[in-house]
Parts: C-alpha cells; structure tokens; sequence
C-alpha cells in the first residue's frame, strides 16, 4: 500500500501502536468505529482532503518515517504539501544554485527534458493508434481504435512534424528556442491525440485555470498529483523544488518540479485520461460545473485516485534502466538524476517509453 487516499468526510487518524487507525463517527450511535487499521512501515505518501483530522501524535509518526502527506480540499483543488523536515542537504543546494545560473546548464538541461517529451508524446501516438502485442505490462490498458485514412494521415503527419522538430531541438541555442519547439509540439500532439477520444468528450484545446471541459479536468488533476510528488521527492533528495530551468524560477511556483515532470505527462497523465474516458471508467456523473468550469467531483476522484494509483505501482520492464521498475521510481529516479547531473549533467537521462 504505497500510497494512503483518505476521502471519508470527517474521519480522523490515531497511532496505536506501530499502525494507523482511521476512526469515523457512526451516525445511530454518535460513538466513533473503525473504519481501517494500515501499518506505518506499508504507507510510501498519504493524499488526503482537508476534513480528515489527524492527531499529534499520528502526525509525529508520519513525518517520523519521512511520509510526505499531501491535502487537497473539498472540492479537489490542491491546498499543500506536509513534509518531513530536510536540513542535511546544504552543500548540494549550493551548487544547484550555482548550476542553476550557469546558462550552459540551463539550456542542457531544457534540451534533454523537452527532448525526451517530444519521444514520449511520440511513442504515446504510435501506442494509441497500434499497440502491439509485446508491449510492457506498464501501458497494457492504453486504448486502441481503428484508424480512418483520414486519422491515419493525420497521425503519419504529426509524427514527421515532431520528428523534424526533435532533429531542430538538438541544435537550439537558448532556453527560449527550446521552449518554442516545445509548445509547437505540444499544441500537434494534443490535435491528433484528441482524435482517439469518444465523441461525447470533446477536445479542442488545453485549458487549465479553469479547466473548461471534462478531459481537461483529468489532465489537470493527474498533472496535480505527479507535480506534487515531484515536489516530495526533490525535497527529500536535498534540492530546492523551485529553481527551474526550462521553467522560469520565479515565486509562486515549484519550478524544477515542472521540469523534471514533463517526460512523464505523455505517459501518465494523458495515456490515463485516454483510458478512463475510452474504457468508460470516468463519465458526466463524474464532473461538476463550478467557479467558471469543469472539474472532478468526489466520486470522480477516487475512481481517477485508484486508476492512477494502479498505473503508478503496476511493475514493467524498462529497455531504458534494463530492469522492471514502476513510472513511481521512475519519477523519484528523476530527482536522483538530476542531482547527480549537477557534478556531471550527462547523468540527466530523462525517462523514455519503451
């Protein structure tokens, strides 16, 4: 159980022993029940909504065991990071703050990322379109459709135009330049991935604030969660969260955490909302319209939690490490790489679909 999800309105968390309970009131007697015992040394991160009341001394034990806990309100919009405390890495904050102003760096770094972005949307597409059978476990869910002539030619088209925009990144000389082909590719991506979506869920764009639609509520929600797991990691391997390279550091926002989240999104985010959406797991019932747009309601959370959670620790073999390993490794590896990159920045591998 590497990750705890805590939705049960008003429910609170005690330490007994070496375990959690998670205690709830019953309504006929007023007296609280057990709703689940889960031992410490089983919880990896705990996502929780902002009603769940945990006492001082589960809340010791938690940061005692490095479990970061993220809290999200009622309405699913992120409220923060609990984070053990992290005081033992100075000397790697210093020279990331160094590399970080070391233009040469920068510019490294943003290529190899937005590089390995362009290949997993890439390889997303080709997936989508014919999977084939020796696939790895990891994206045995990703849909299929038969292809129209039309459909067909637009896909062989956005996979020449990504293509000659990878063979462009390779030769950019500023962070600027990287960005621009990686915005181009996107904006292709998203045109013809949108075209493997049932019809009665529409894509035409990304929006996010507020997310205009029922897809982009998922993405938005996915790009949420893995943001803020990176954020976790980063922390817990010695490094400031917010000093970005292809994203700008800037206050506000945790920047590197974007960054090293970008190879992922293809996989994760938008391979998962194909999924829900096109294996009917997710549908109307599971949105509301509030505050100007669309986003999951509670039901649609926790079906969106658990799929998500299944992606996360499902286990495959990666061409790329040479072994099995989960995205959830990968996605801490990822913090790991990018530290060791600050000695040696060939040590950057951005993670890449089979």
């Amino acid at each position: 159980m590497p990750t705890v999800c805590l939705n049960q309105p008003d429910c609170r968390v005690r330490l007994h022993s070496d375990r959690l309970e998670v205690l709830t009131l019953d309504d006929e007697t007023g007296k609280e029940q057990l709703l689940r015992e889960i031992p410490i040394r089983d919880i990896d991160r705990i996502i929780t909504s902002e009603s769940v009341h945990f006492t001082p001394a589960a809340m010791a034990e938690i940061l005692r065991n490095a479990i970061p806990i993220q809290f999200f309100s009622w309405t699913g919009q992120f409220l923060g990071n609990f984070l053990p405390a992290q005081n033992s890495h100075g000397l790697a904050r210093l020279k990331q703050y160094q590399r970080t102003l070391d233009p040469a760096f920068a510019l490294d770094m943003a290529r190899r990322i937005v590089t390995a972005k362009l290949y997993n949307q890439r390889r997303v597409l080709q997936r989508i379109s014919a999977r084939r059978p020796d696939e790895p476990e990891a994206d045995e869910d990703v849909p299929t459709k038969t292809l129209s002539p039309r459909l067909a030619a637009d896909l062989k088209s956005t996979l020449r135009f990504m293509d000659d925009l990878a063979t462009s990144l390779k030769a950019a000389k500023s962070i600027d330049e990287v960005r621009g082909y990686e915005g181009a590719a996107t904006a292709r991506y998203f045109q013809t991935w949108a075209a493997f979506l049932p019809g009665e869920f529409p894509f035409e764009r990304r929006s996010t604030r507020p997310p205009l639609n029922p897809v982009n509520a998922c993405i938005s929600f996915g790009a949420t969660i893995i943001y803020n797991e990176m954020v976790a990691f980063l922390h817990a391997h010695g490094l400031d969260p917010a000093l970005g390279t292809l994203h700008t550091t800037e206050d506000g926002r945790w920047s590197l955490a974007l960054d090293l989240i970008e190879p992922f999104r293809p996989v994760i985010v938008e391979a998962l909302a194909l999924d829900l959406f096109t294996h009917q797991v997710l549908n109307n019932q599971h949105f509301e319209n509030r505050n100007g747009g669309v986003y999951l309601n509670d039901d649609g959370r926790k079906k969106f939690f658990l799929q998500y959670e299944r992606r996360m620790e499902r286990q495959f073999m990666s061409e790329c490490v040479g072994h099995r390993t989960t995205l959830r490794q990968q996605l801490e590896n990822q913090a790991l790489m990018y530290k060791s990159a600050l000695d040696d920045p060939d040590n950057l591998k951005p993670f890449l679909m089979n």
